[in-house]
C-alpha cells in the first residue's frame, strides 16, 4: 500500500453510488477500481451493507467510493438496507445515481430530491448503454437541471473516462484545495507549541490522529513546532526567547494548560481545531453555551465517530456525563451512538455533543448539523463543552475571531 492510499477516511471524497437493485452499481464500482470489490450477480438485491473501496483518481486524489443497496429493496430485511443506505448520504460529498433503462423515474428523482435537500453534487450513469439510451426529452431535462451526466457499460469499461471527469467538474472546490488545520493561524516560523498528554487513552507507540494531523499541518506551513507533554509545557514556555503564537492542548489538559499559558498567547485544543476543520465552529460553540439551558431529567446524545473499547474514565461516557451533571446539578440522561449509527429523530434530545469527527468527512458531520439544526437541537463538540466547564470557552475560540479579524 502507497502513503496515498494510507490517507485517513476524513480527507477521501466521498462518493456514494446509489440507484434500485440490479442496475449495475456494483459493475460500476468493480469497473472503476479494476477489483472485485463488490459482489456481482443477476439475483436483485446481492449489496447488503454499503461497500467501501478507497482508491486515487488523479487529478481528485484520495476518494473513497460507497456502494450501496437498492433503494427500492423490500420486505423487512430490504428495509433495512433502504435504511444503512440513506445514512450513507449523510457523508456523501458526491451522489452518482445509476440507471440501467434510459429513464429517470420515481426512485431516481426521490434520490435527486434528497441530494438537492443535503447538497450533494449529483452525477446520473445511464449503464447498459448498449441495451438502452434516455429519450432527447430526459437529456433535456438533466441539461436543465444542470446535472451531468454520462453513458457507460460497466461490463466492457464504455464510459468510464467520461465518468471519472464528471465526477471532476462536480466536486465541491474545498475539497480540491488543501485543508488547513491550523496554519493558516500563524505565519512563516512561528512557534506553536502542542501539549499532547501521554495517559491510557494514547495508543501504545503512536499519537492519535488528531494530533498527527495538526503536526503534519503545521509543518507544511513553516511554523516551528515544539510537542511537548503538558508537565513540560512550563520548562518550553521558559526556554523559548519569544513568546509562541499559539498553544495547542488535549482538551482535558485545559484547565492546566490554560493556568501556564500567559494571557497574551493564543489557545485552543485539538478537539476545537477539528470542529472548525469537520464541522460549523461558531454554531457548535453556541451549542456548548446551551448547557446552560439544560435541566434535570434532560436527555443528551453522545456521538463517537469512530468505534473505540471505551476504557474506565472515557471522556464521552464519564467524564462529560460527570462534568455536566456537576454543572447542572445532576438528573441528565445520556445515551452514546457510534460510527455511522446517527438517530433521524433527535426530538427528545436537548444538545447532540460530537467527538472531534477526526475519522469522519466533512460532509457527514456537516450533514448531523444540519439535521440538529432542521429539529431544533444544539450540537456541539467534545472541546468546546470542556472548555466552557472550564470557563475558558471564549479564551479558546479567540484564536479564530482573530483570524477573522485580520
Amino acid at each position: 500500500m502507497t502513503r496515498r492510499n494510507r490517507v485517513t477516511k476524513g480527507f477521501r471524497l466521498h462518493i456514494g453510488i446509489f440507484g434500485r437493485r440490479n442496475v449495475g452499481k456494483s459493475s460500476l464500482l468493480n469497473r472503476i477500481t479494476r477489483q472485485s470489490v463488490s459482489i456481482v450477480s443477476d439475483a436483485a438485491g446481492t449489496t447488503t451493507d454499503p461497500v467501501e473501496k478507497p482508491m486515487e483518481i488523479l487529478p481528485l486524489g484520495p476518494v473513497l467510493f460507497i456502494d450501496t443497496a437498492g433503494i427500492d429493496d423490500t420486505g423487512a430485511l430490504g428495509a433495512l438496507r433502504v435504511e444503512k443506505t440513506r445514512r450513507t448520504l449523510r457523508r456523501t460529498d458526491v451522489g452518482v445515481i445509476v440507471t440501467d433503462n434510459g429513464t429517470l423515474g420515481a426512485f431516481e428523482k426521490e434520490l435527486l430530491r434528497a441530494f438537492k435537500h443535503l447538497d450533494i453534487p449529483p452525477v446520473i450513469v445511464f449503464n447498459k448503454w448498449d441495451r438502452s439510451r434516455p429519450e432527447d426529452e430526459t437529456i433535456a431535462e438533466l441539461r436543465r437541471e444542470q446535472i451531468p451526466w454520462v453513458g457507460s457499460d460497466a461490463t466492457t469499461g464504455e464510459g468510464i473516462l467520461a465518468f471519472k471527469q464528471a465526477l471532476l467538474e462536480v466536486a465541491p472546490a474545498a475539497f480540491l484545495e488543501s485543508p488547513q488545520i491550523v496554519s493558516d493561524l500563524i505565519t512563516h516560523q512561528q512557534v506553536v507549541i502542542l501539549v499532547v498528554p501521554i495517559d491510557k487513552e494514547a495508543p501504545k507507540g503512536r499519537l492519535i490522529l488528531p494530533q498527527v494531523q495538526t503536526i503534519r499541518d503545521l509543518l507544511d506551513g513553516n511554523a516551528v513546532t515544539v510537542v511537548v507533554k503538558q508537565d513540560a509545557l512550563q520548562t518550553a514556555l521558559d526556554n523559548l526567547k519569544h513568546p509562541p503564537k499559539l498553544v495547542v492542548t488535549d482538551s482535558q489538559a485545559f484547565a492546566e494548560v490554560a493556568d501556564m499559558t500567559p494571557d497574551n498567547v493564543l489557545l485552543t485544543s485539538f478537539s476545537i481545531l477539528f470542529a472548525r476543520l469537520r464541522g460549523d465552529l461558531p454554531l457548535q460553540t453556541q451549542g456548548a453555551r446551551a448547557i446552560d439551558t439544560l435541566r434535570r431529567g434532560d436527555r443528551v446524545l453522545v456521538a463517537e465517530a469512530c468505534s473505540h473499547h471505551p476504557i474506565g474514565e472515557d471522556i464521552g461516557r464519564v467524564k462529560i456525563p460527570n462534568w455536566i451533571n456537576e454543572h447542572v446539578g445532576g438528573g441528565v440522561h445520556f445515551e452514546t451512538v457510534q460510527g455511522h449509527d446517527f438517530p433521524d429523530d433527535l426530538s427528545g434530545y436537548g444538545l447532540v455533543i460530537h467527538c472531534g469527527a477526526c475519522m469522519f468527512n466533512r460532509k457527514a458531520v456537516l450533514s448531523r448539523i444540519l439535521l440538529c439544526k432542521e429539529q431544533g437541537v444544539p450540537i456541539t463538540n467534545y472541546g468546546l463543552v470542556i472548555a466552557h466547564k472550564m470557563g475558558i470557552l471564549d479564551r479558546a475560540i479567540a484564536p479564530f475571531v482573530a483570524t477573522e479579524a485580520r
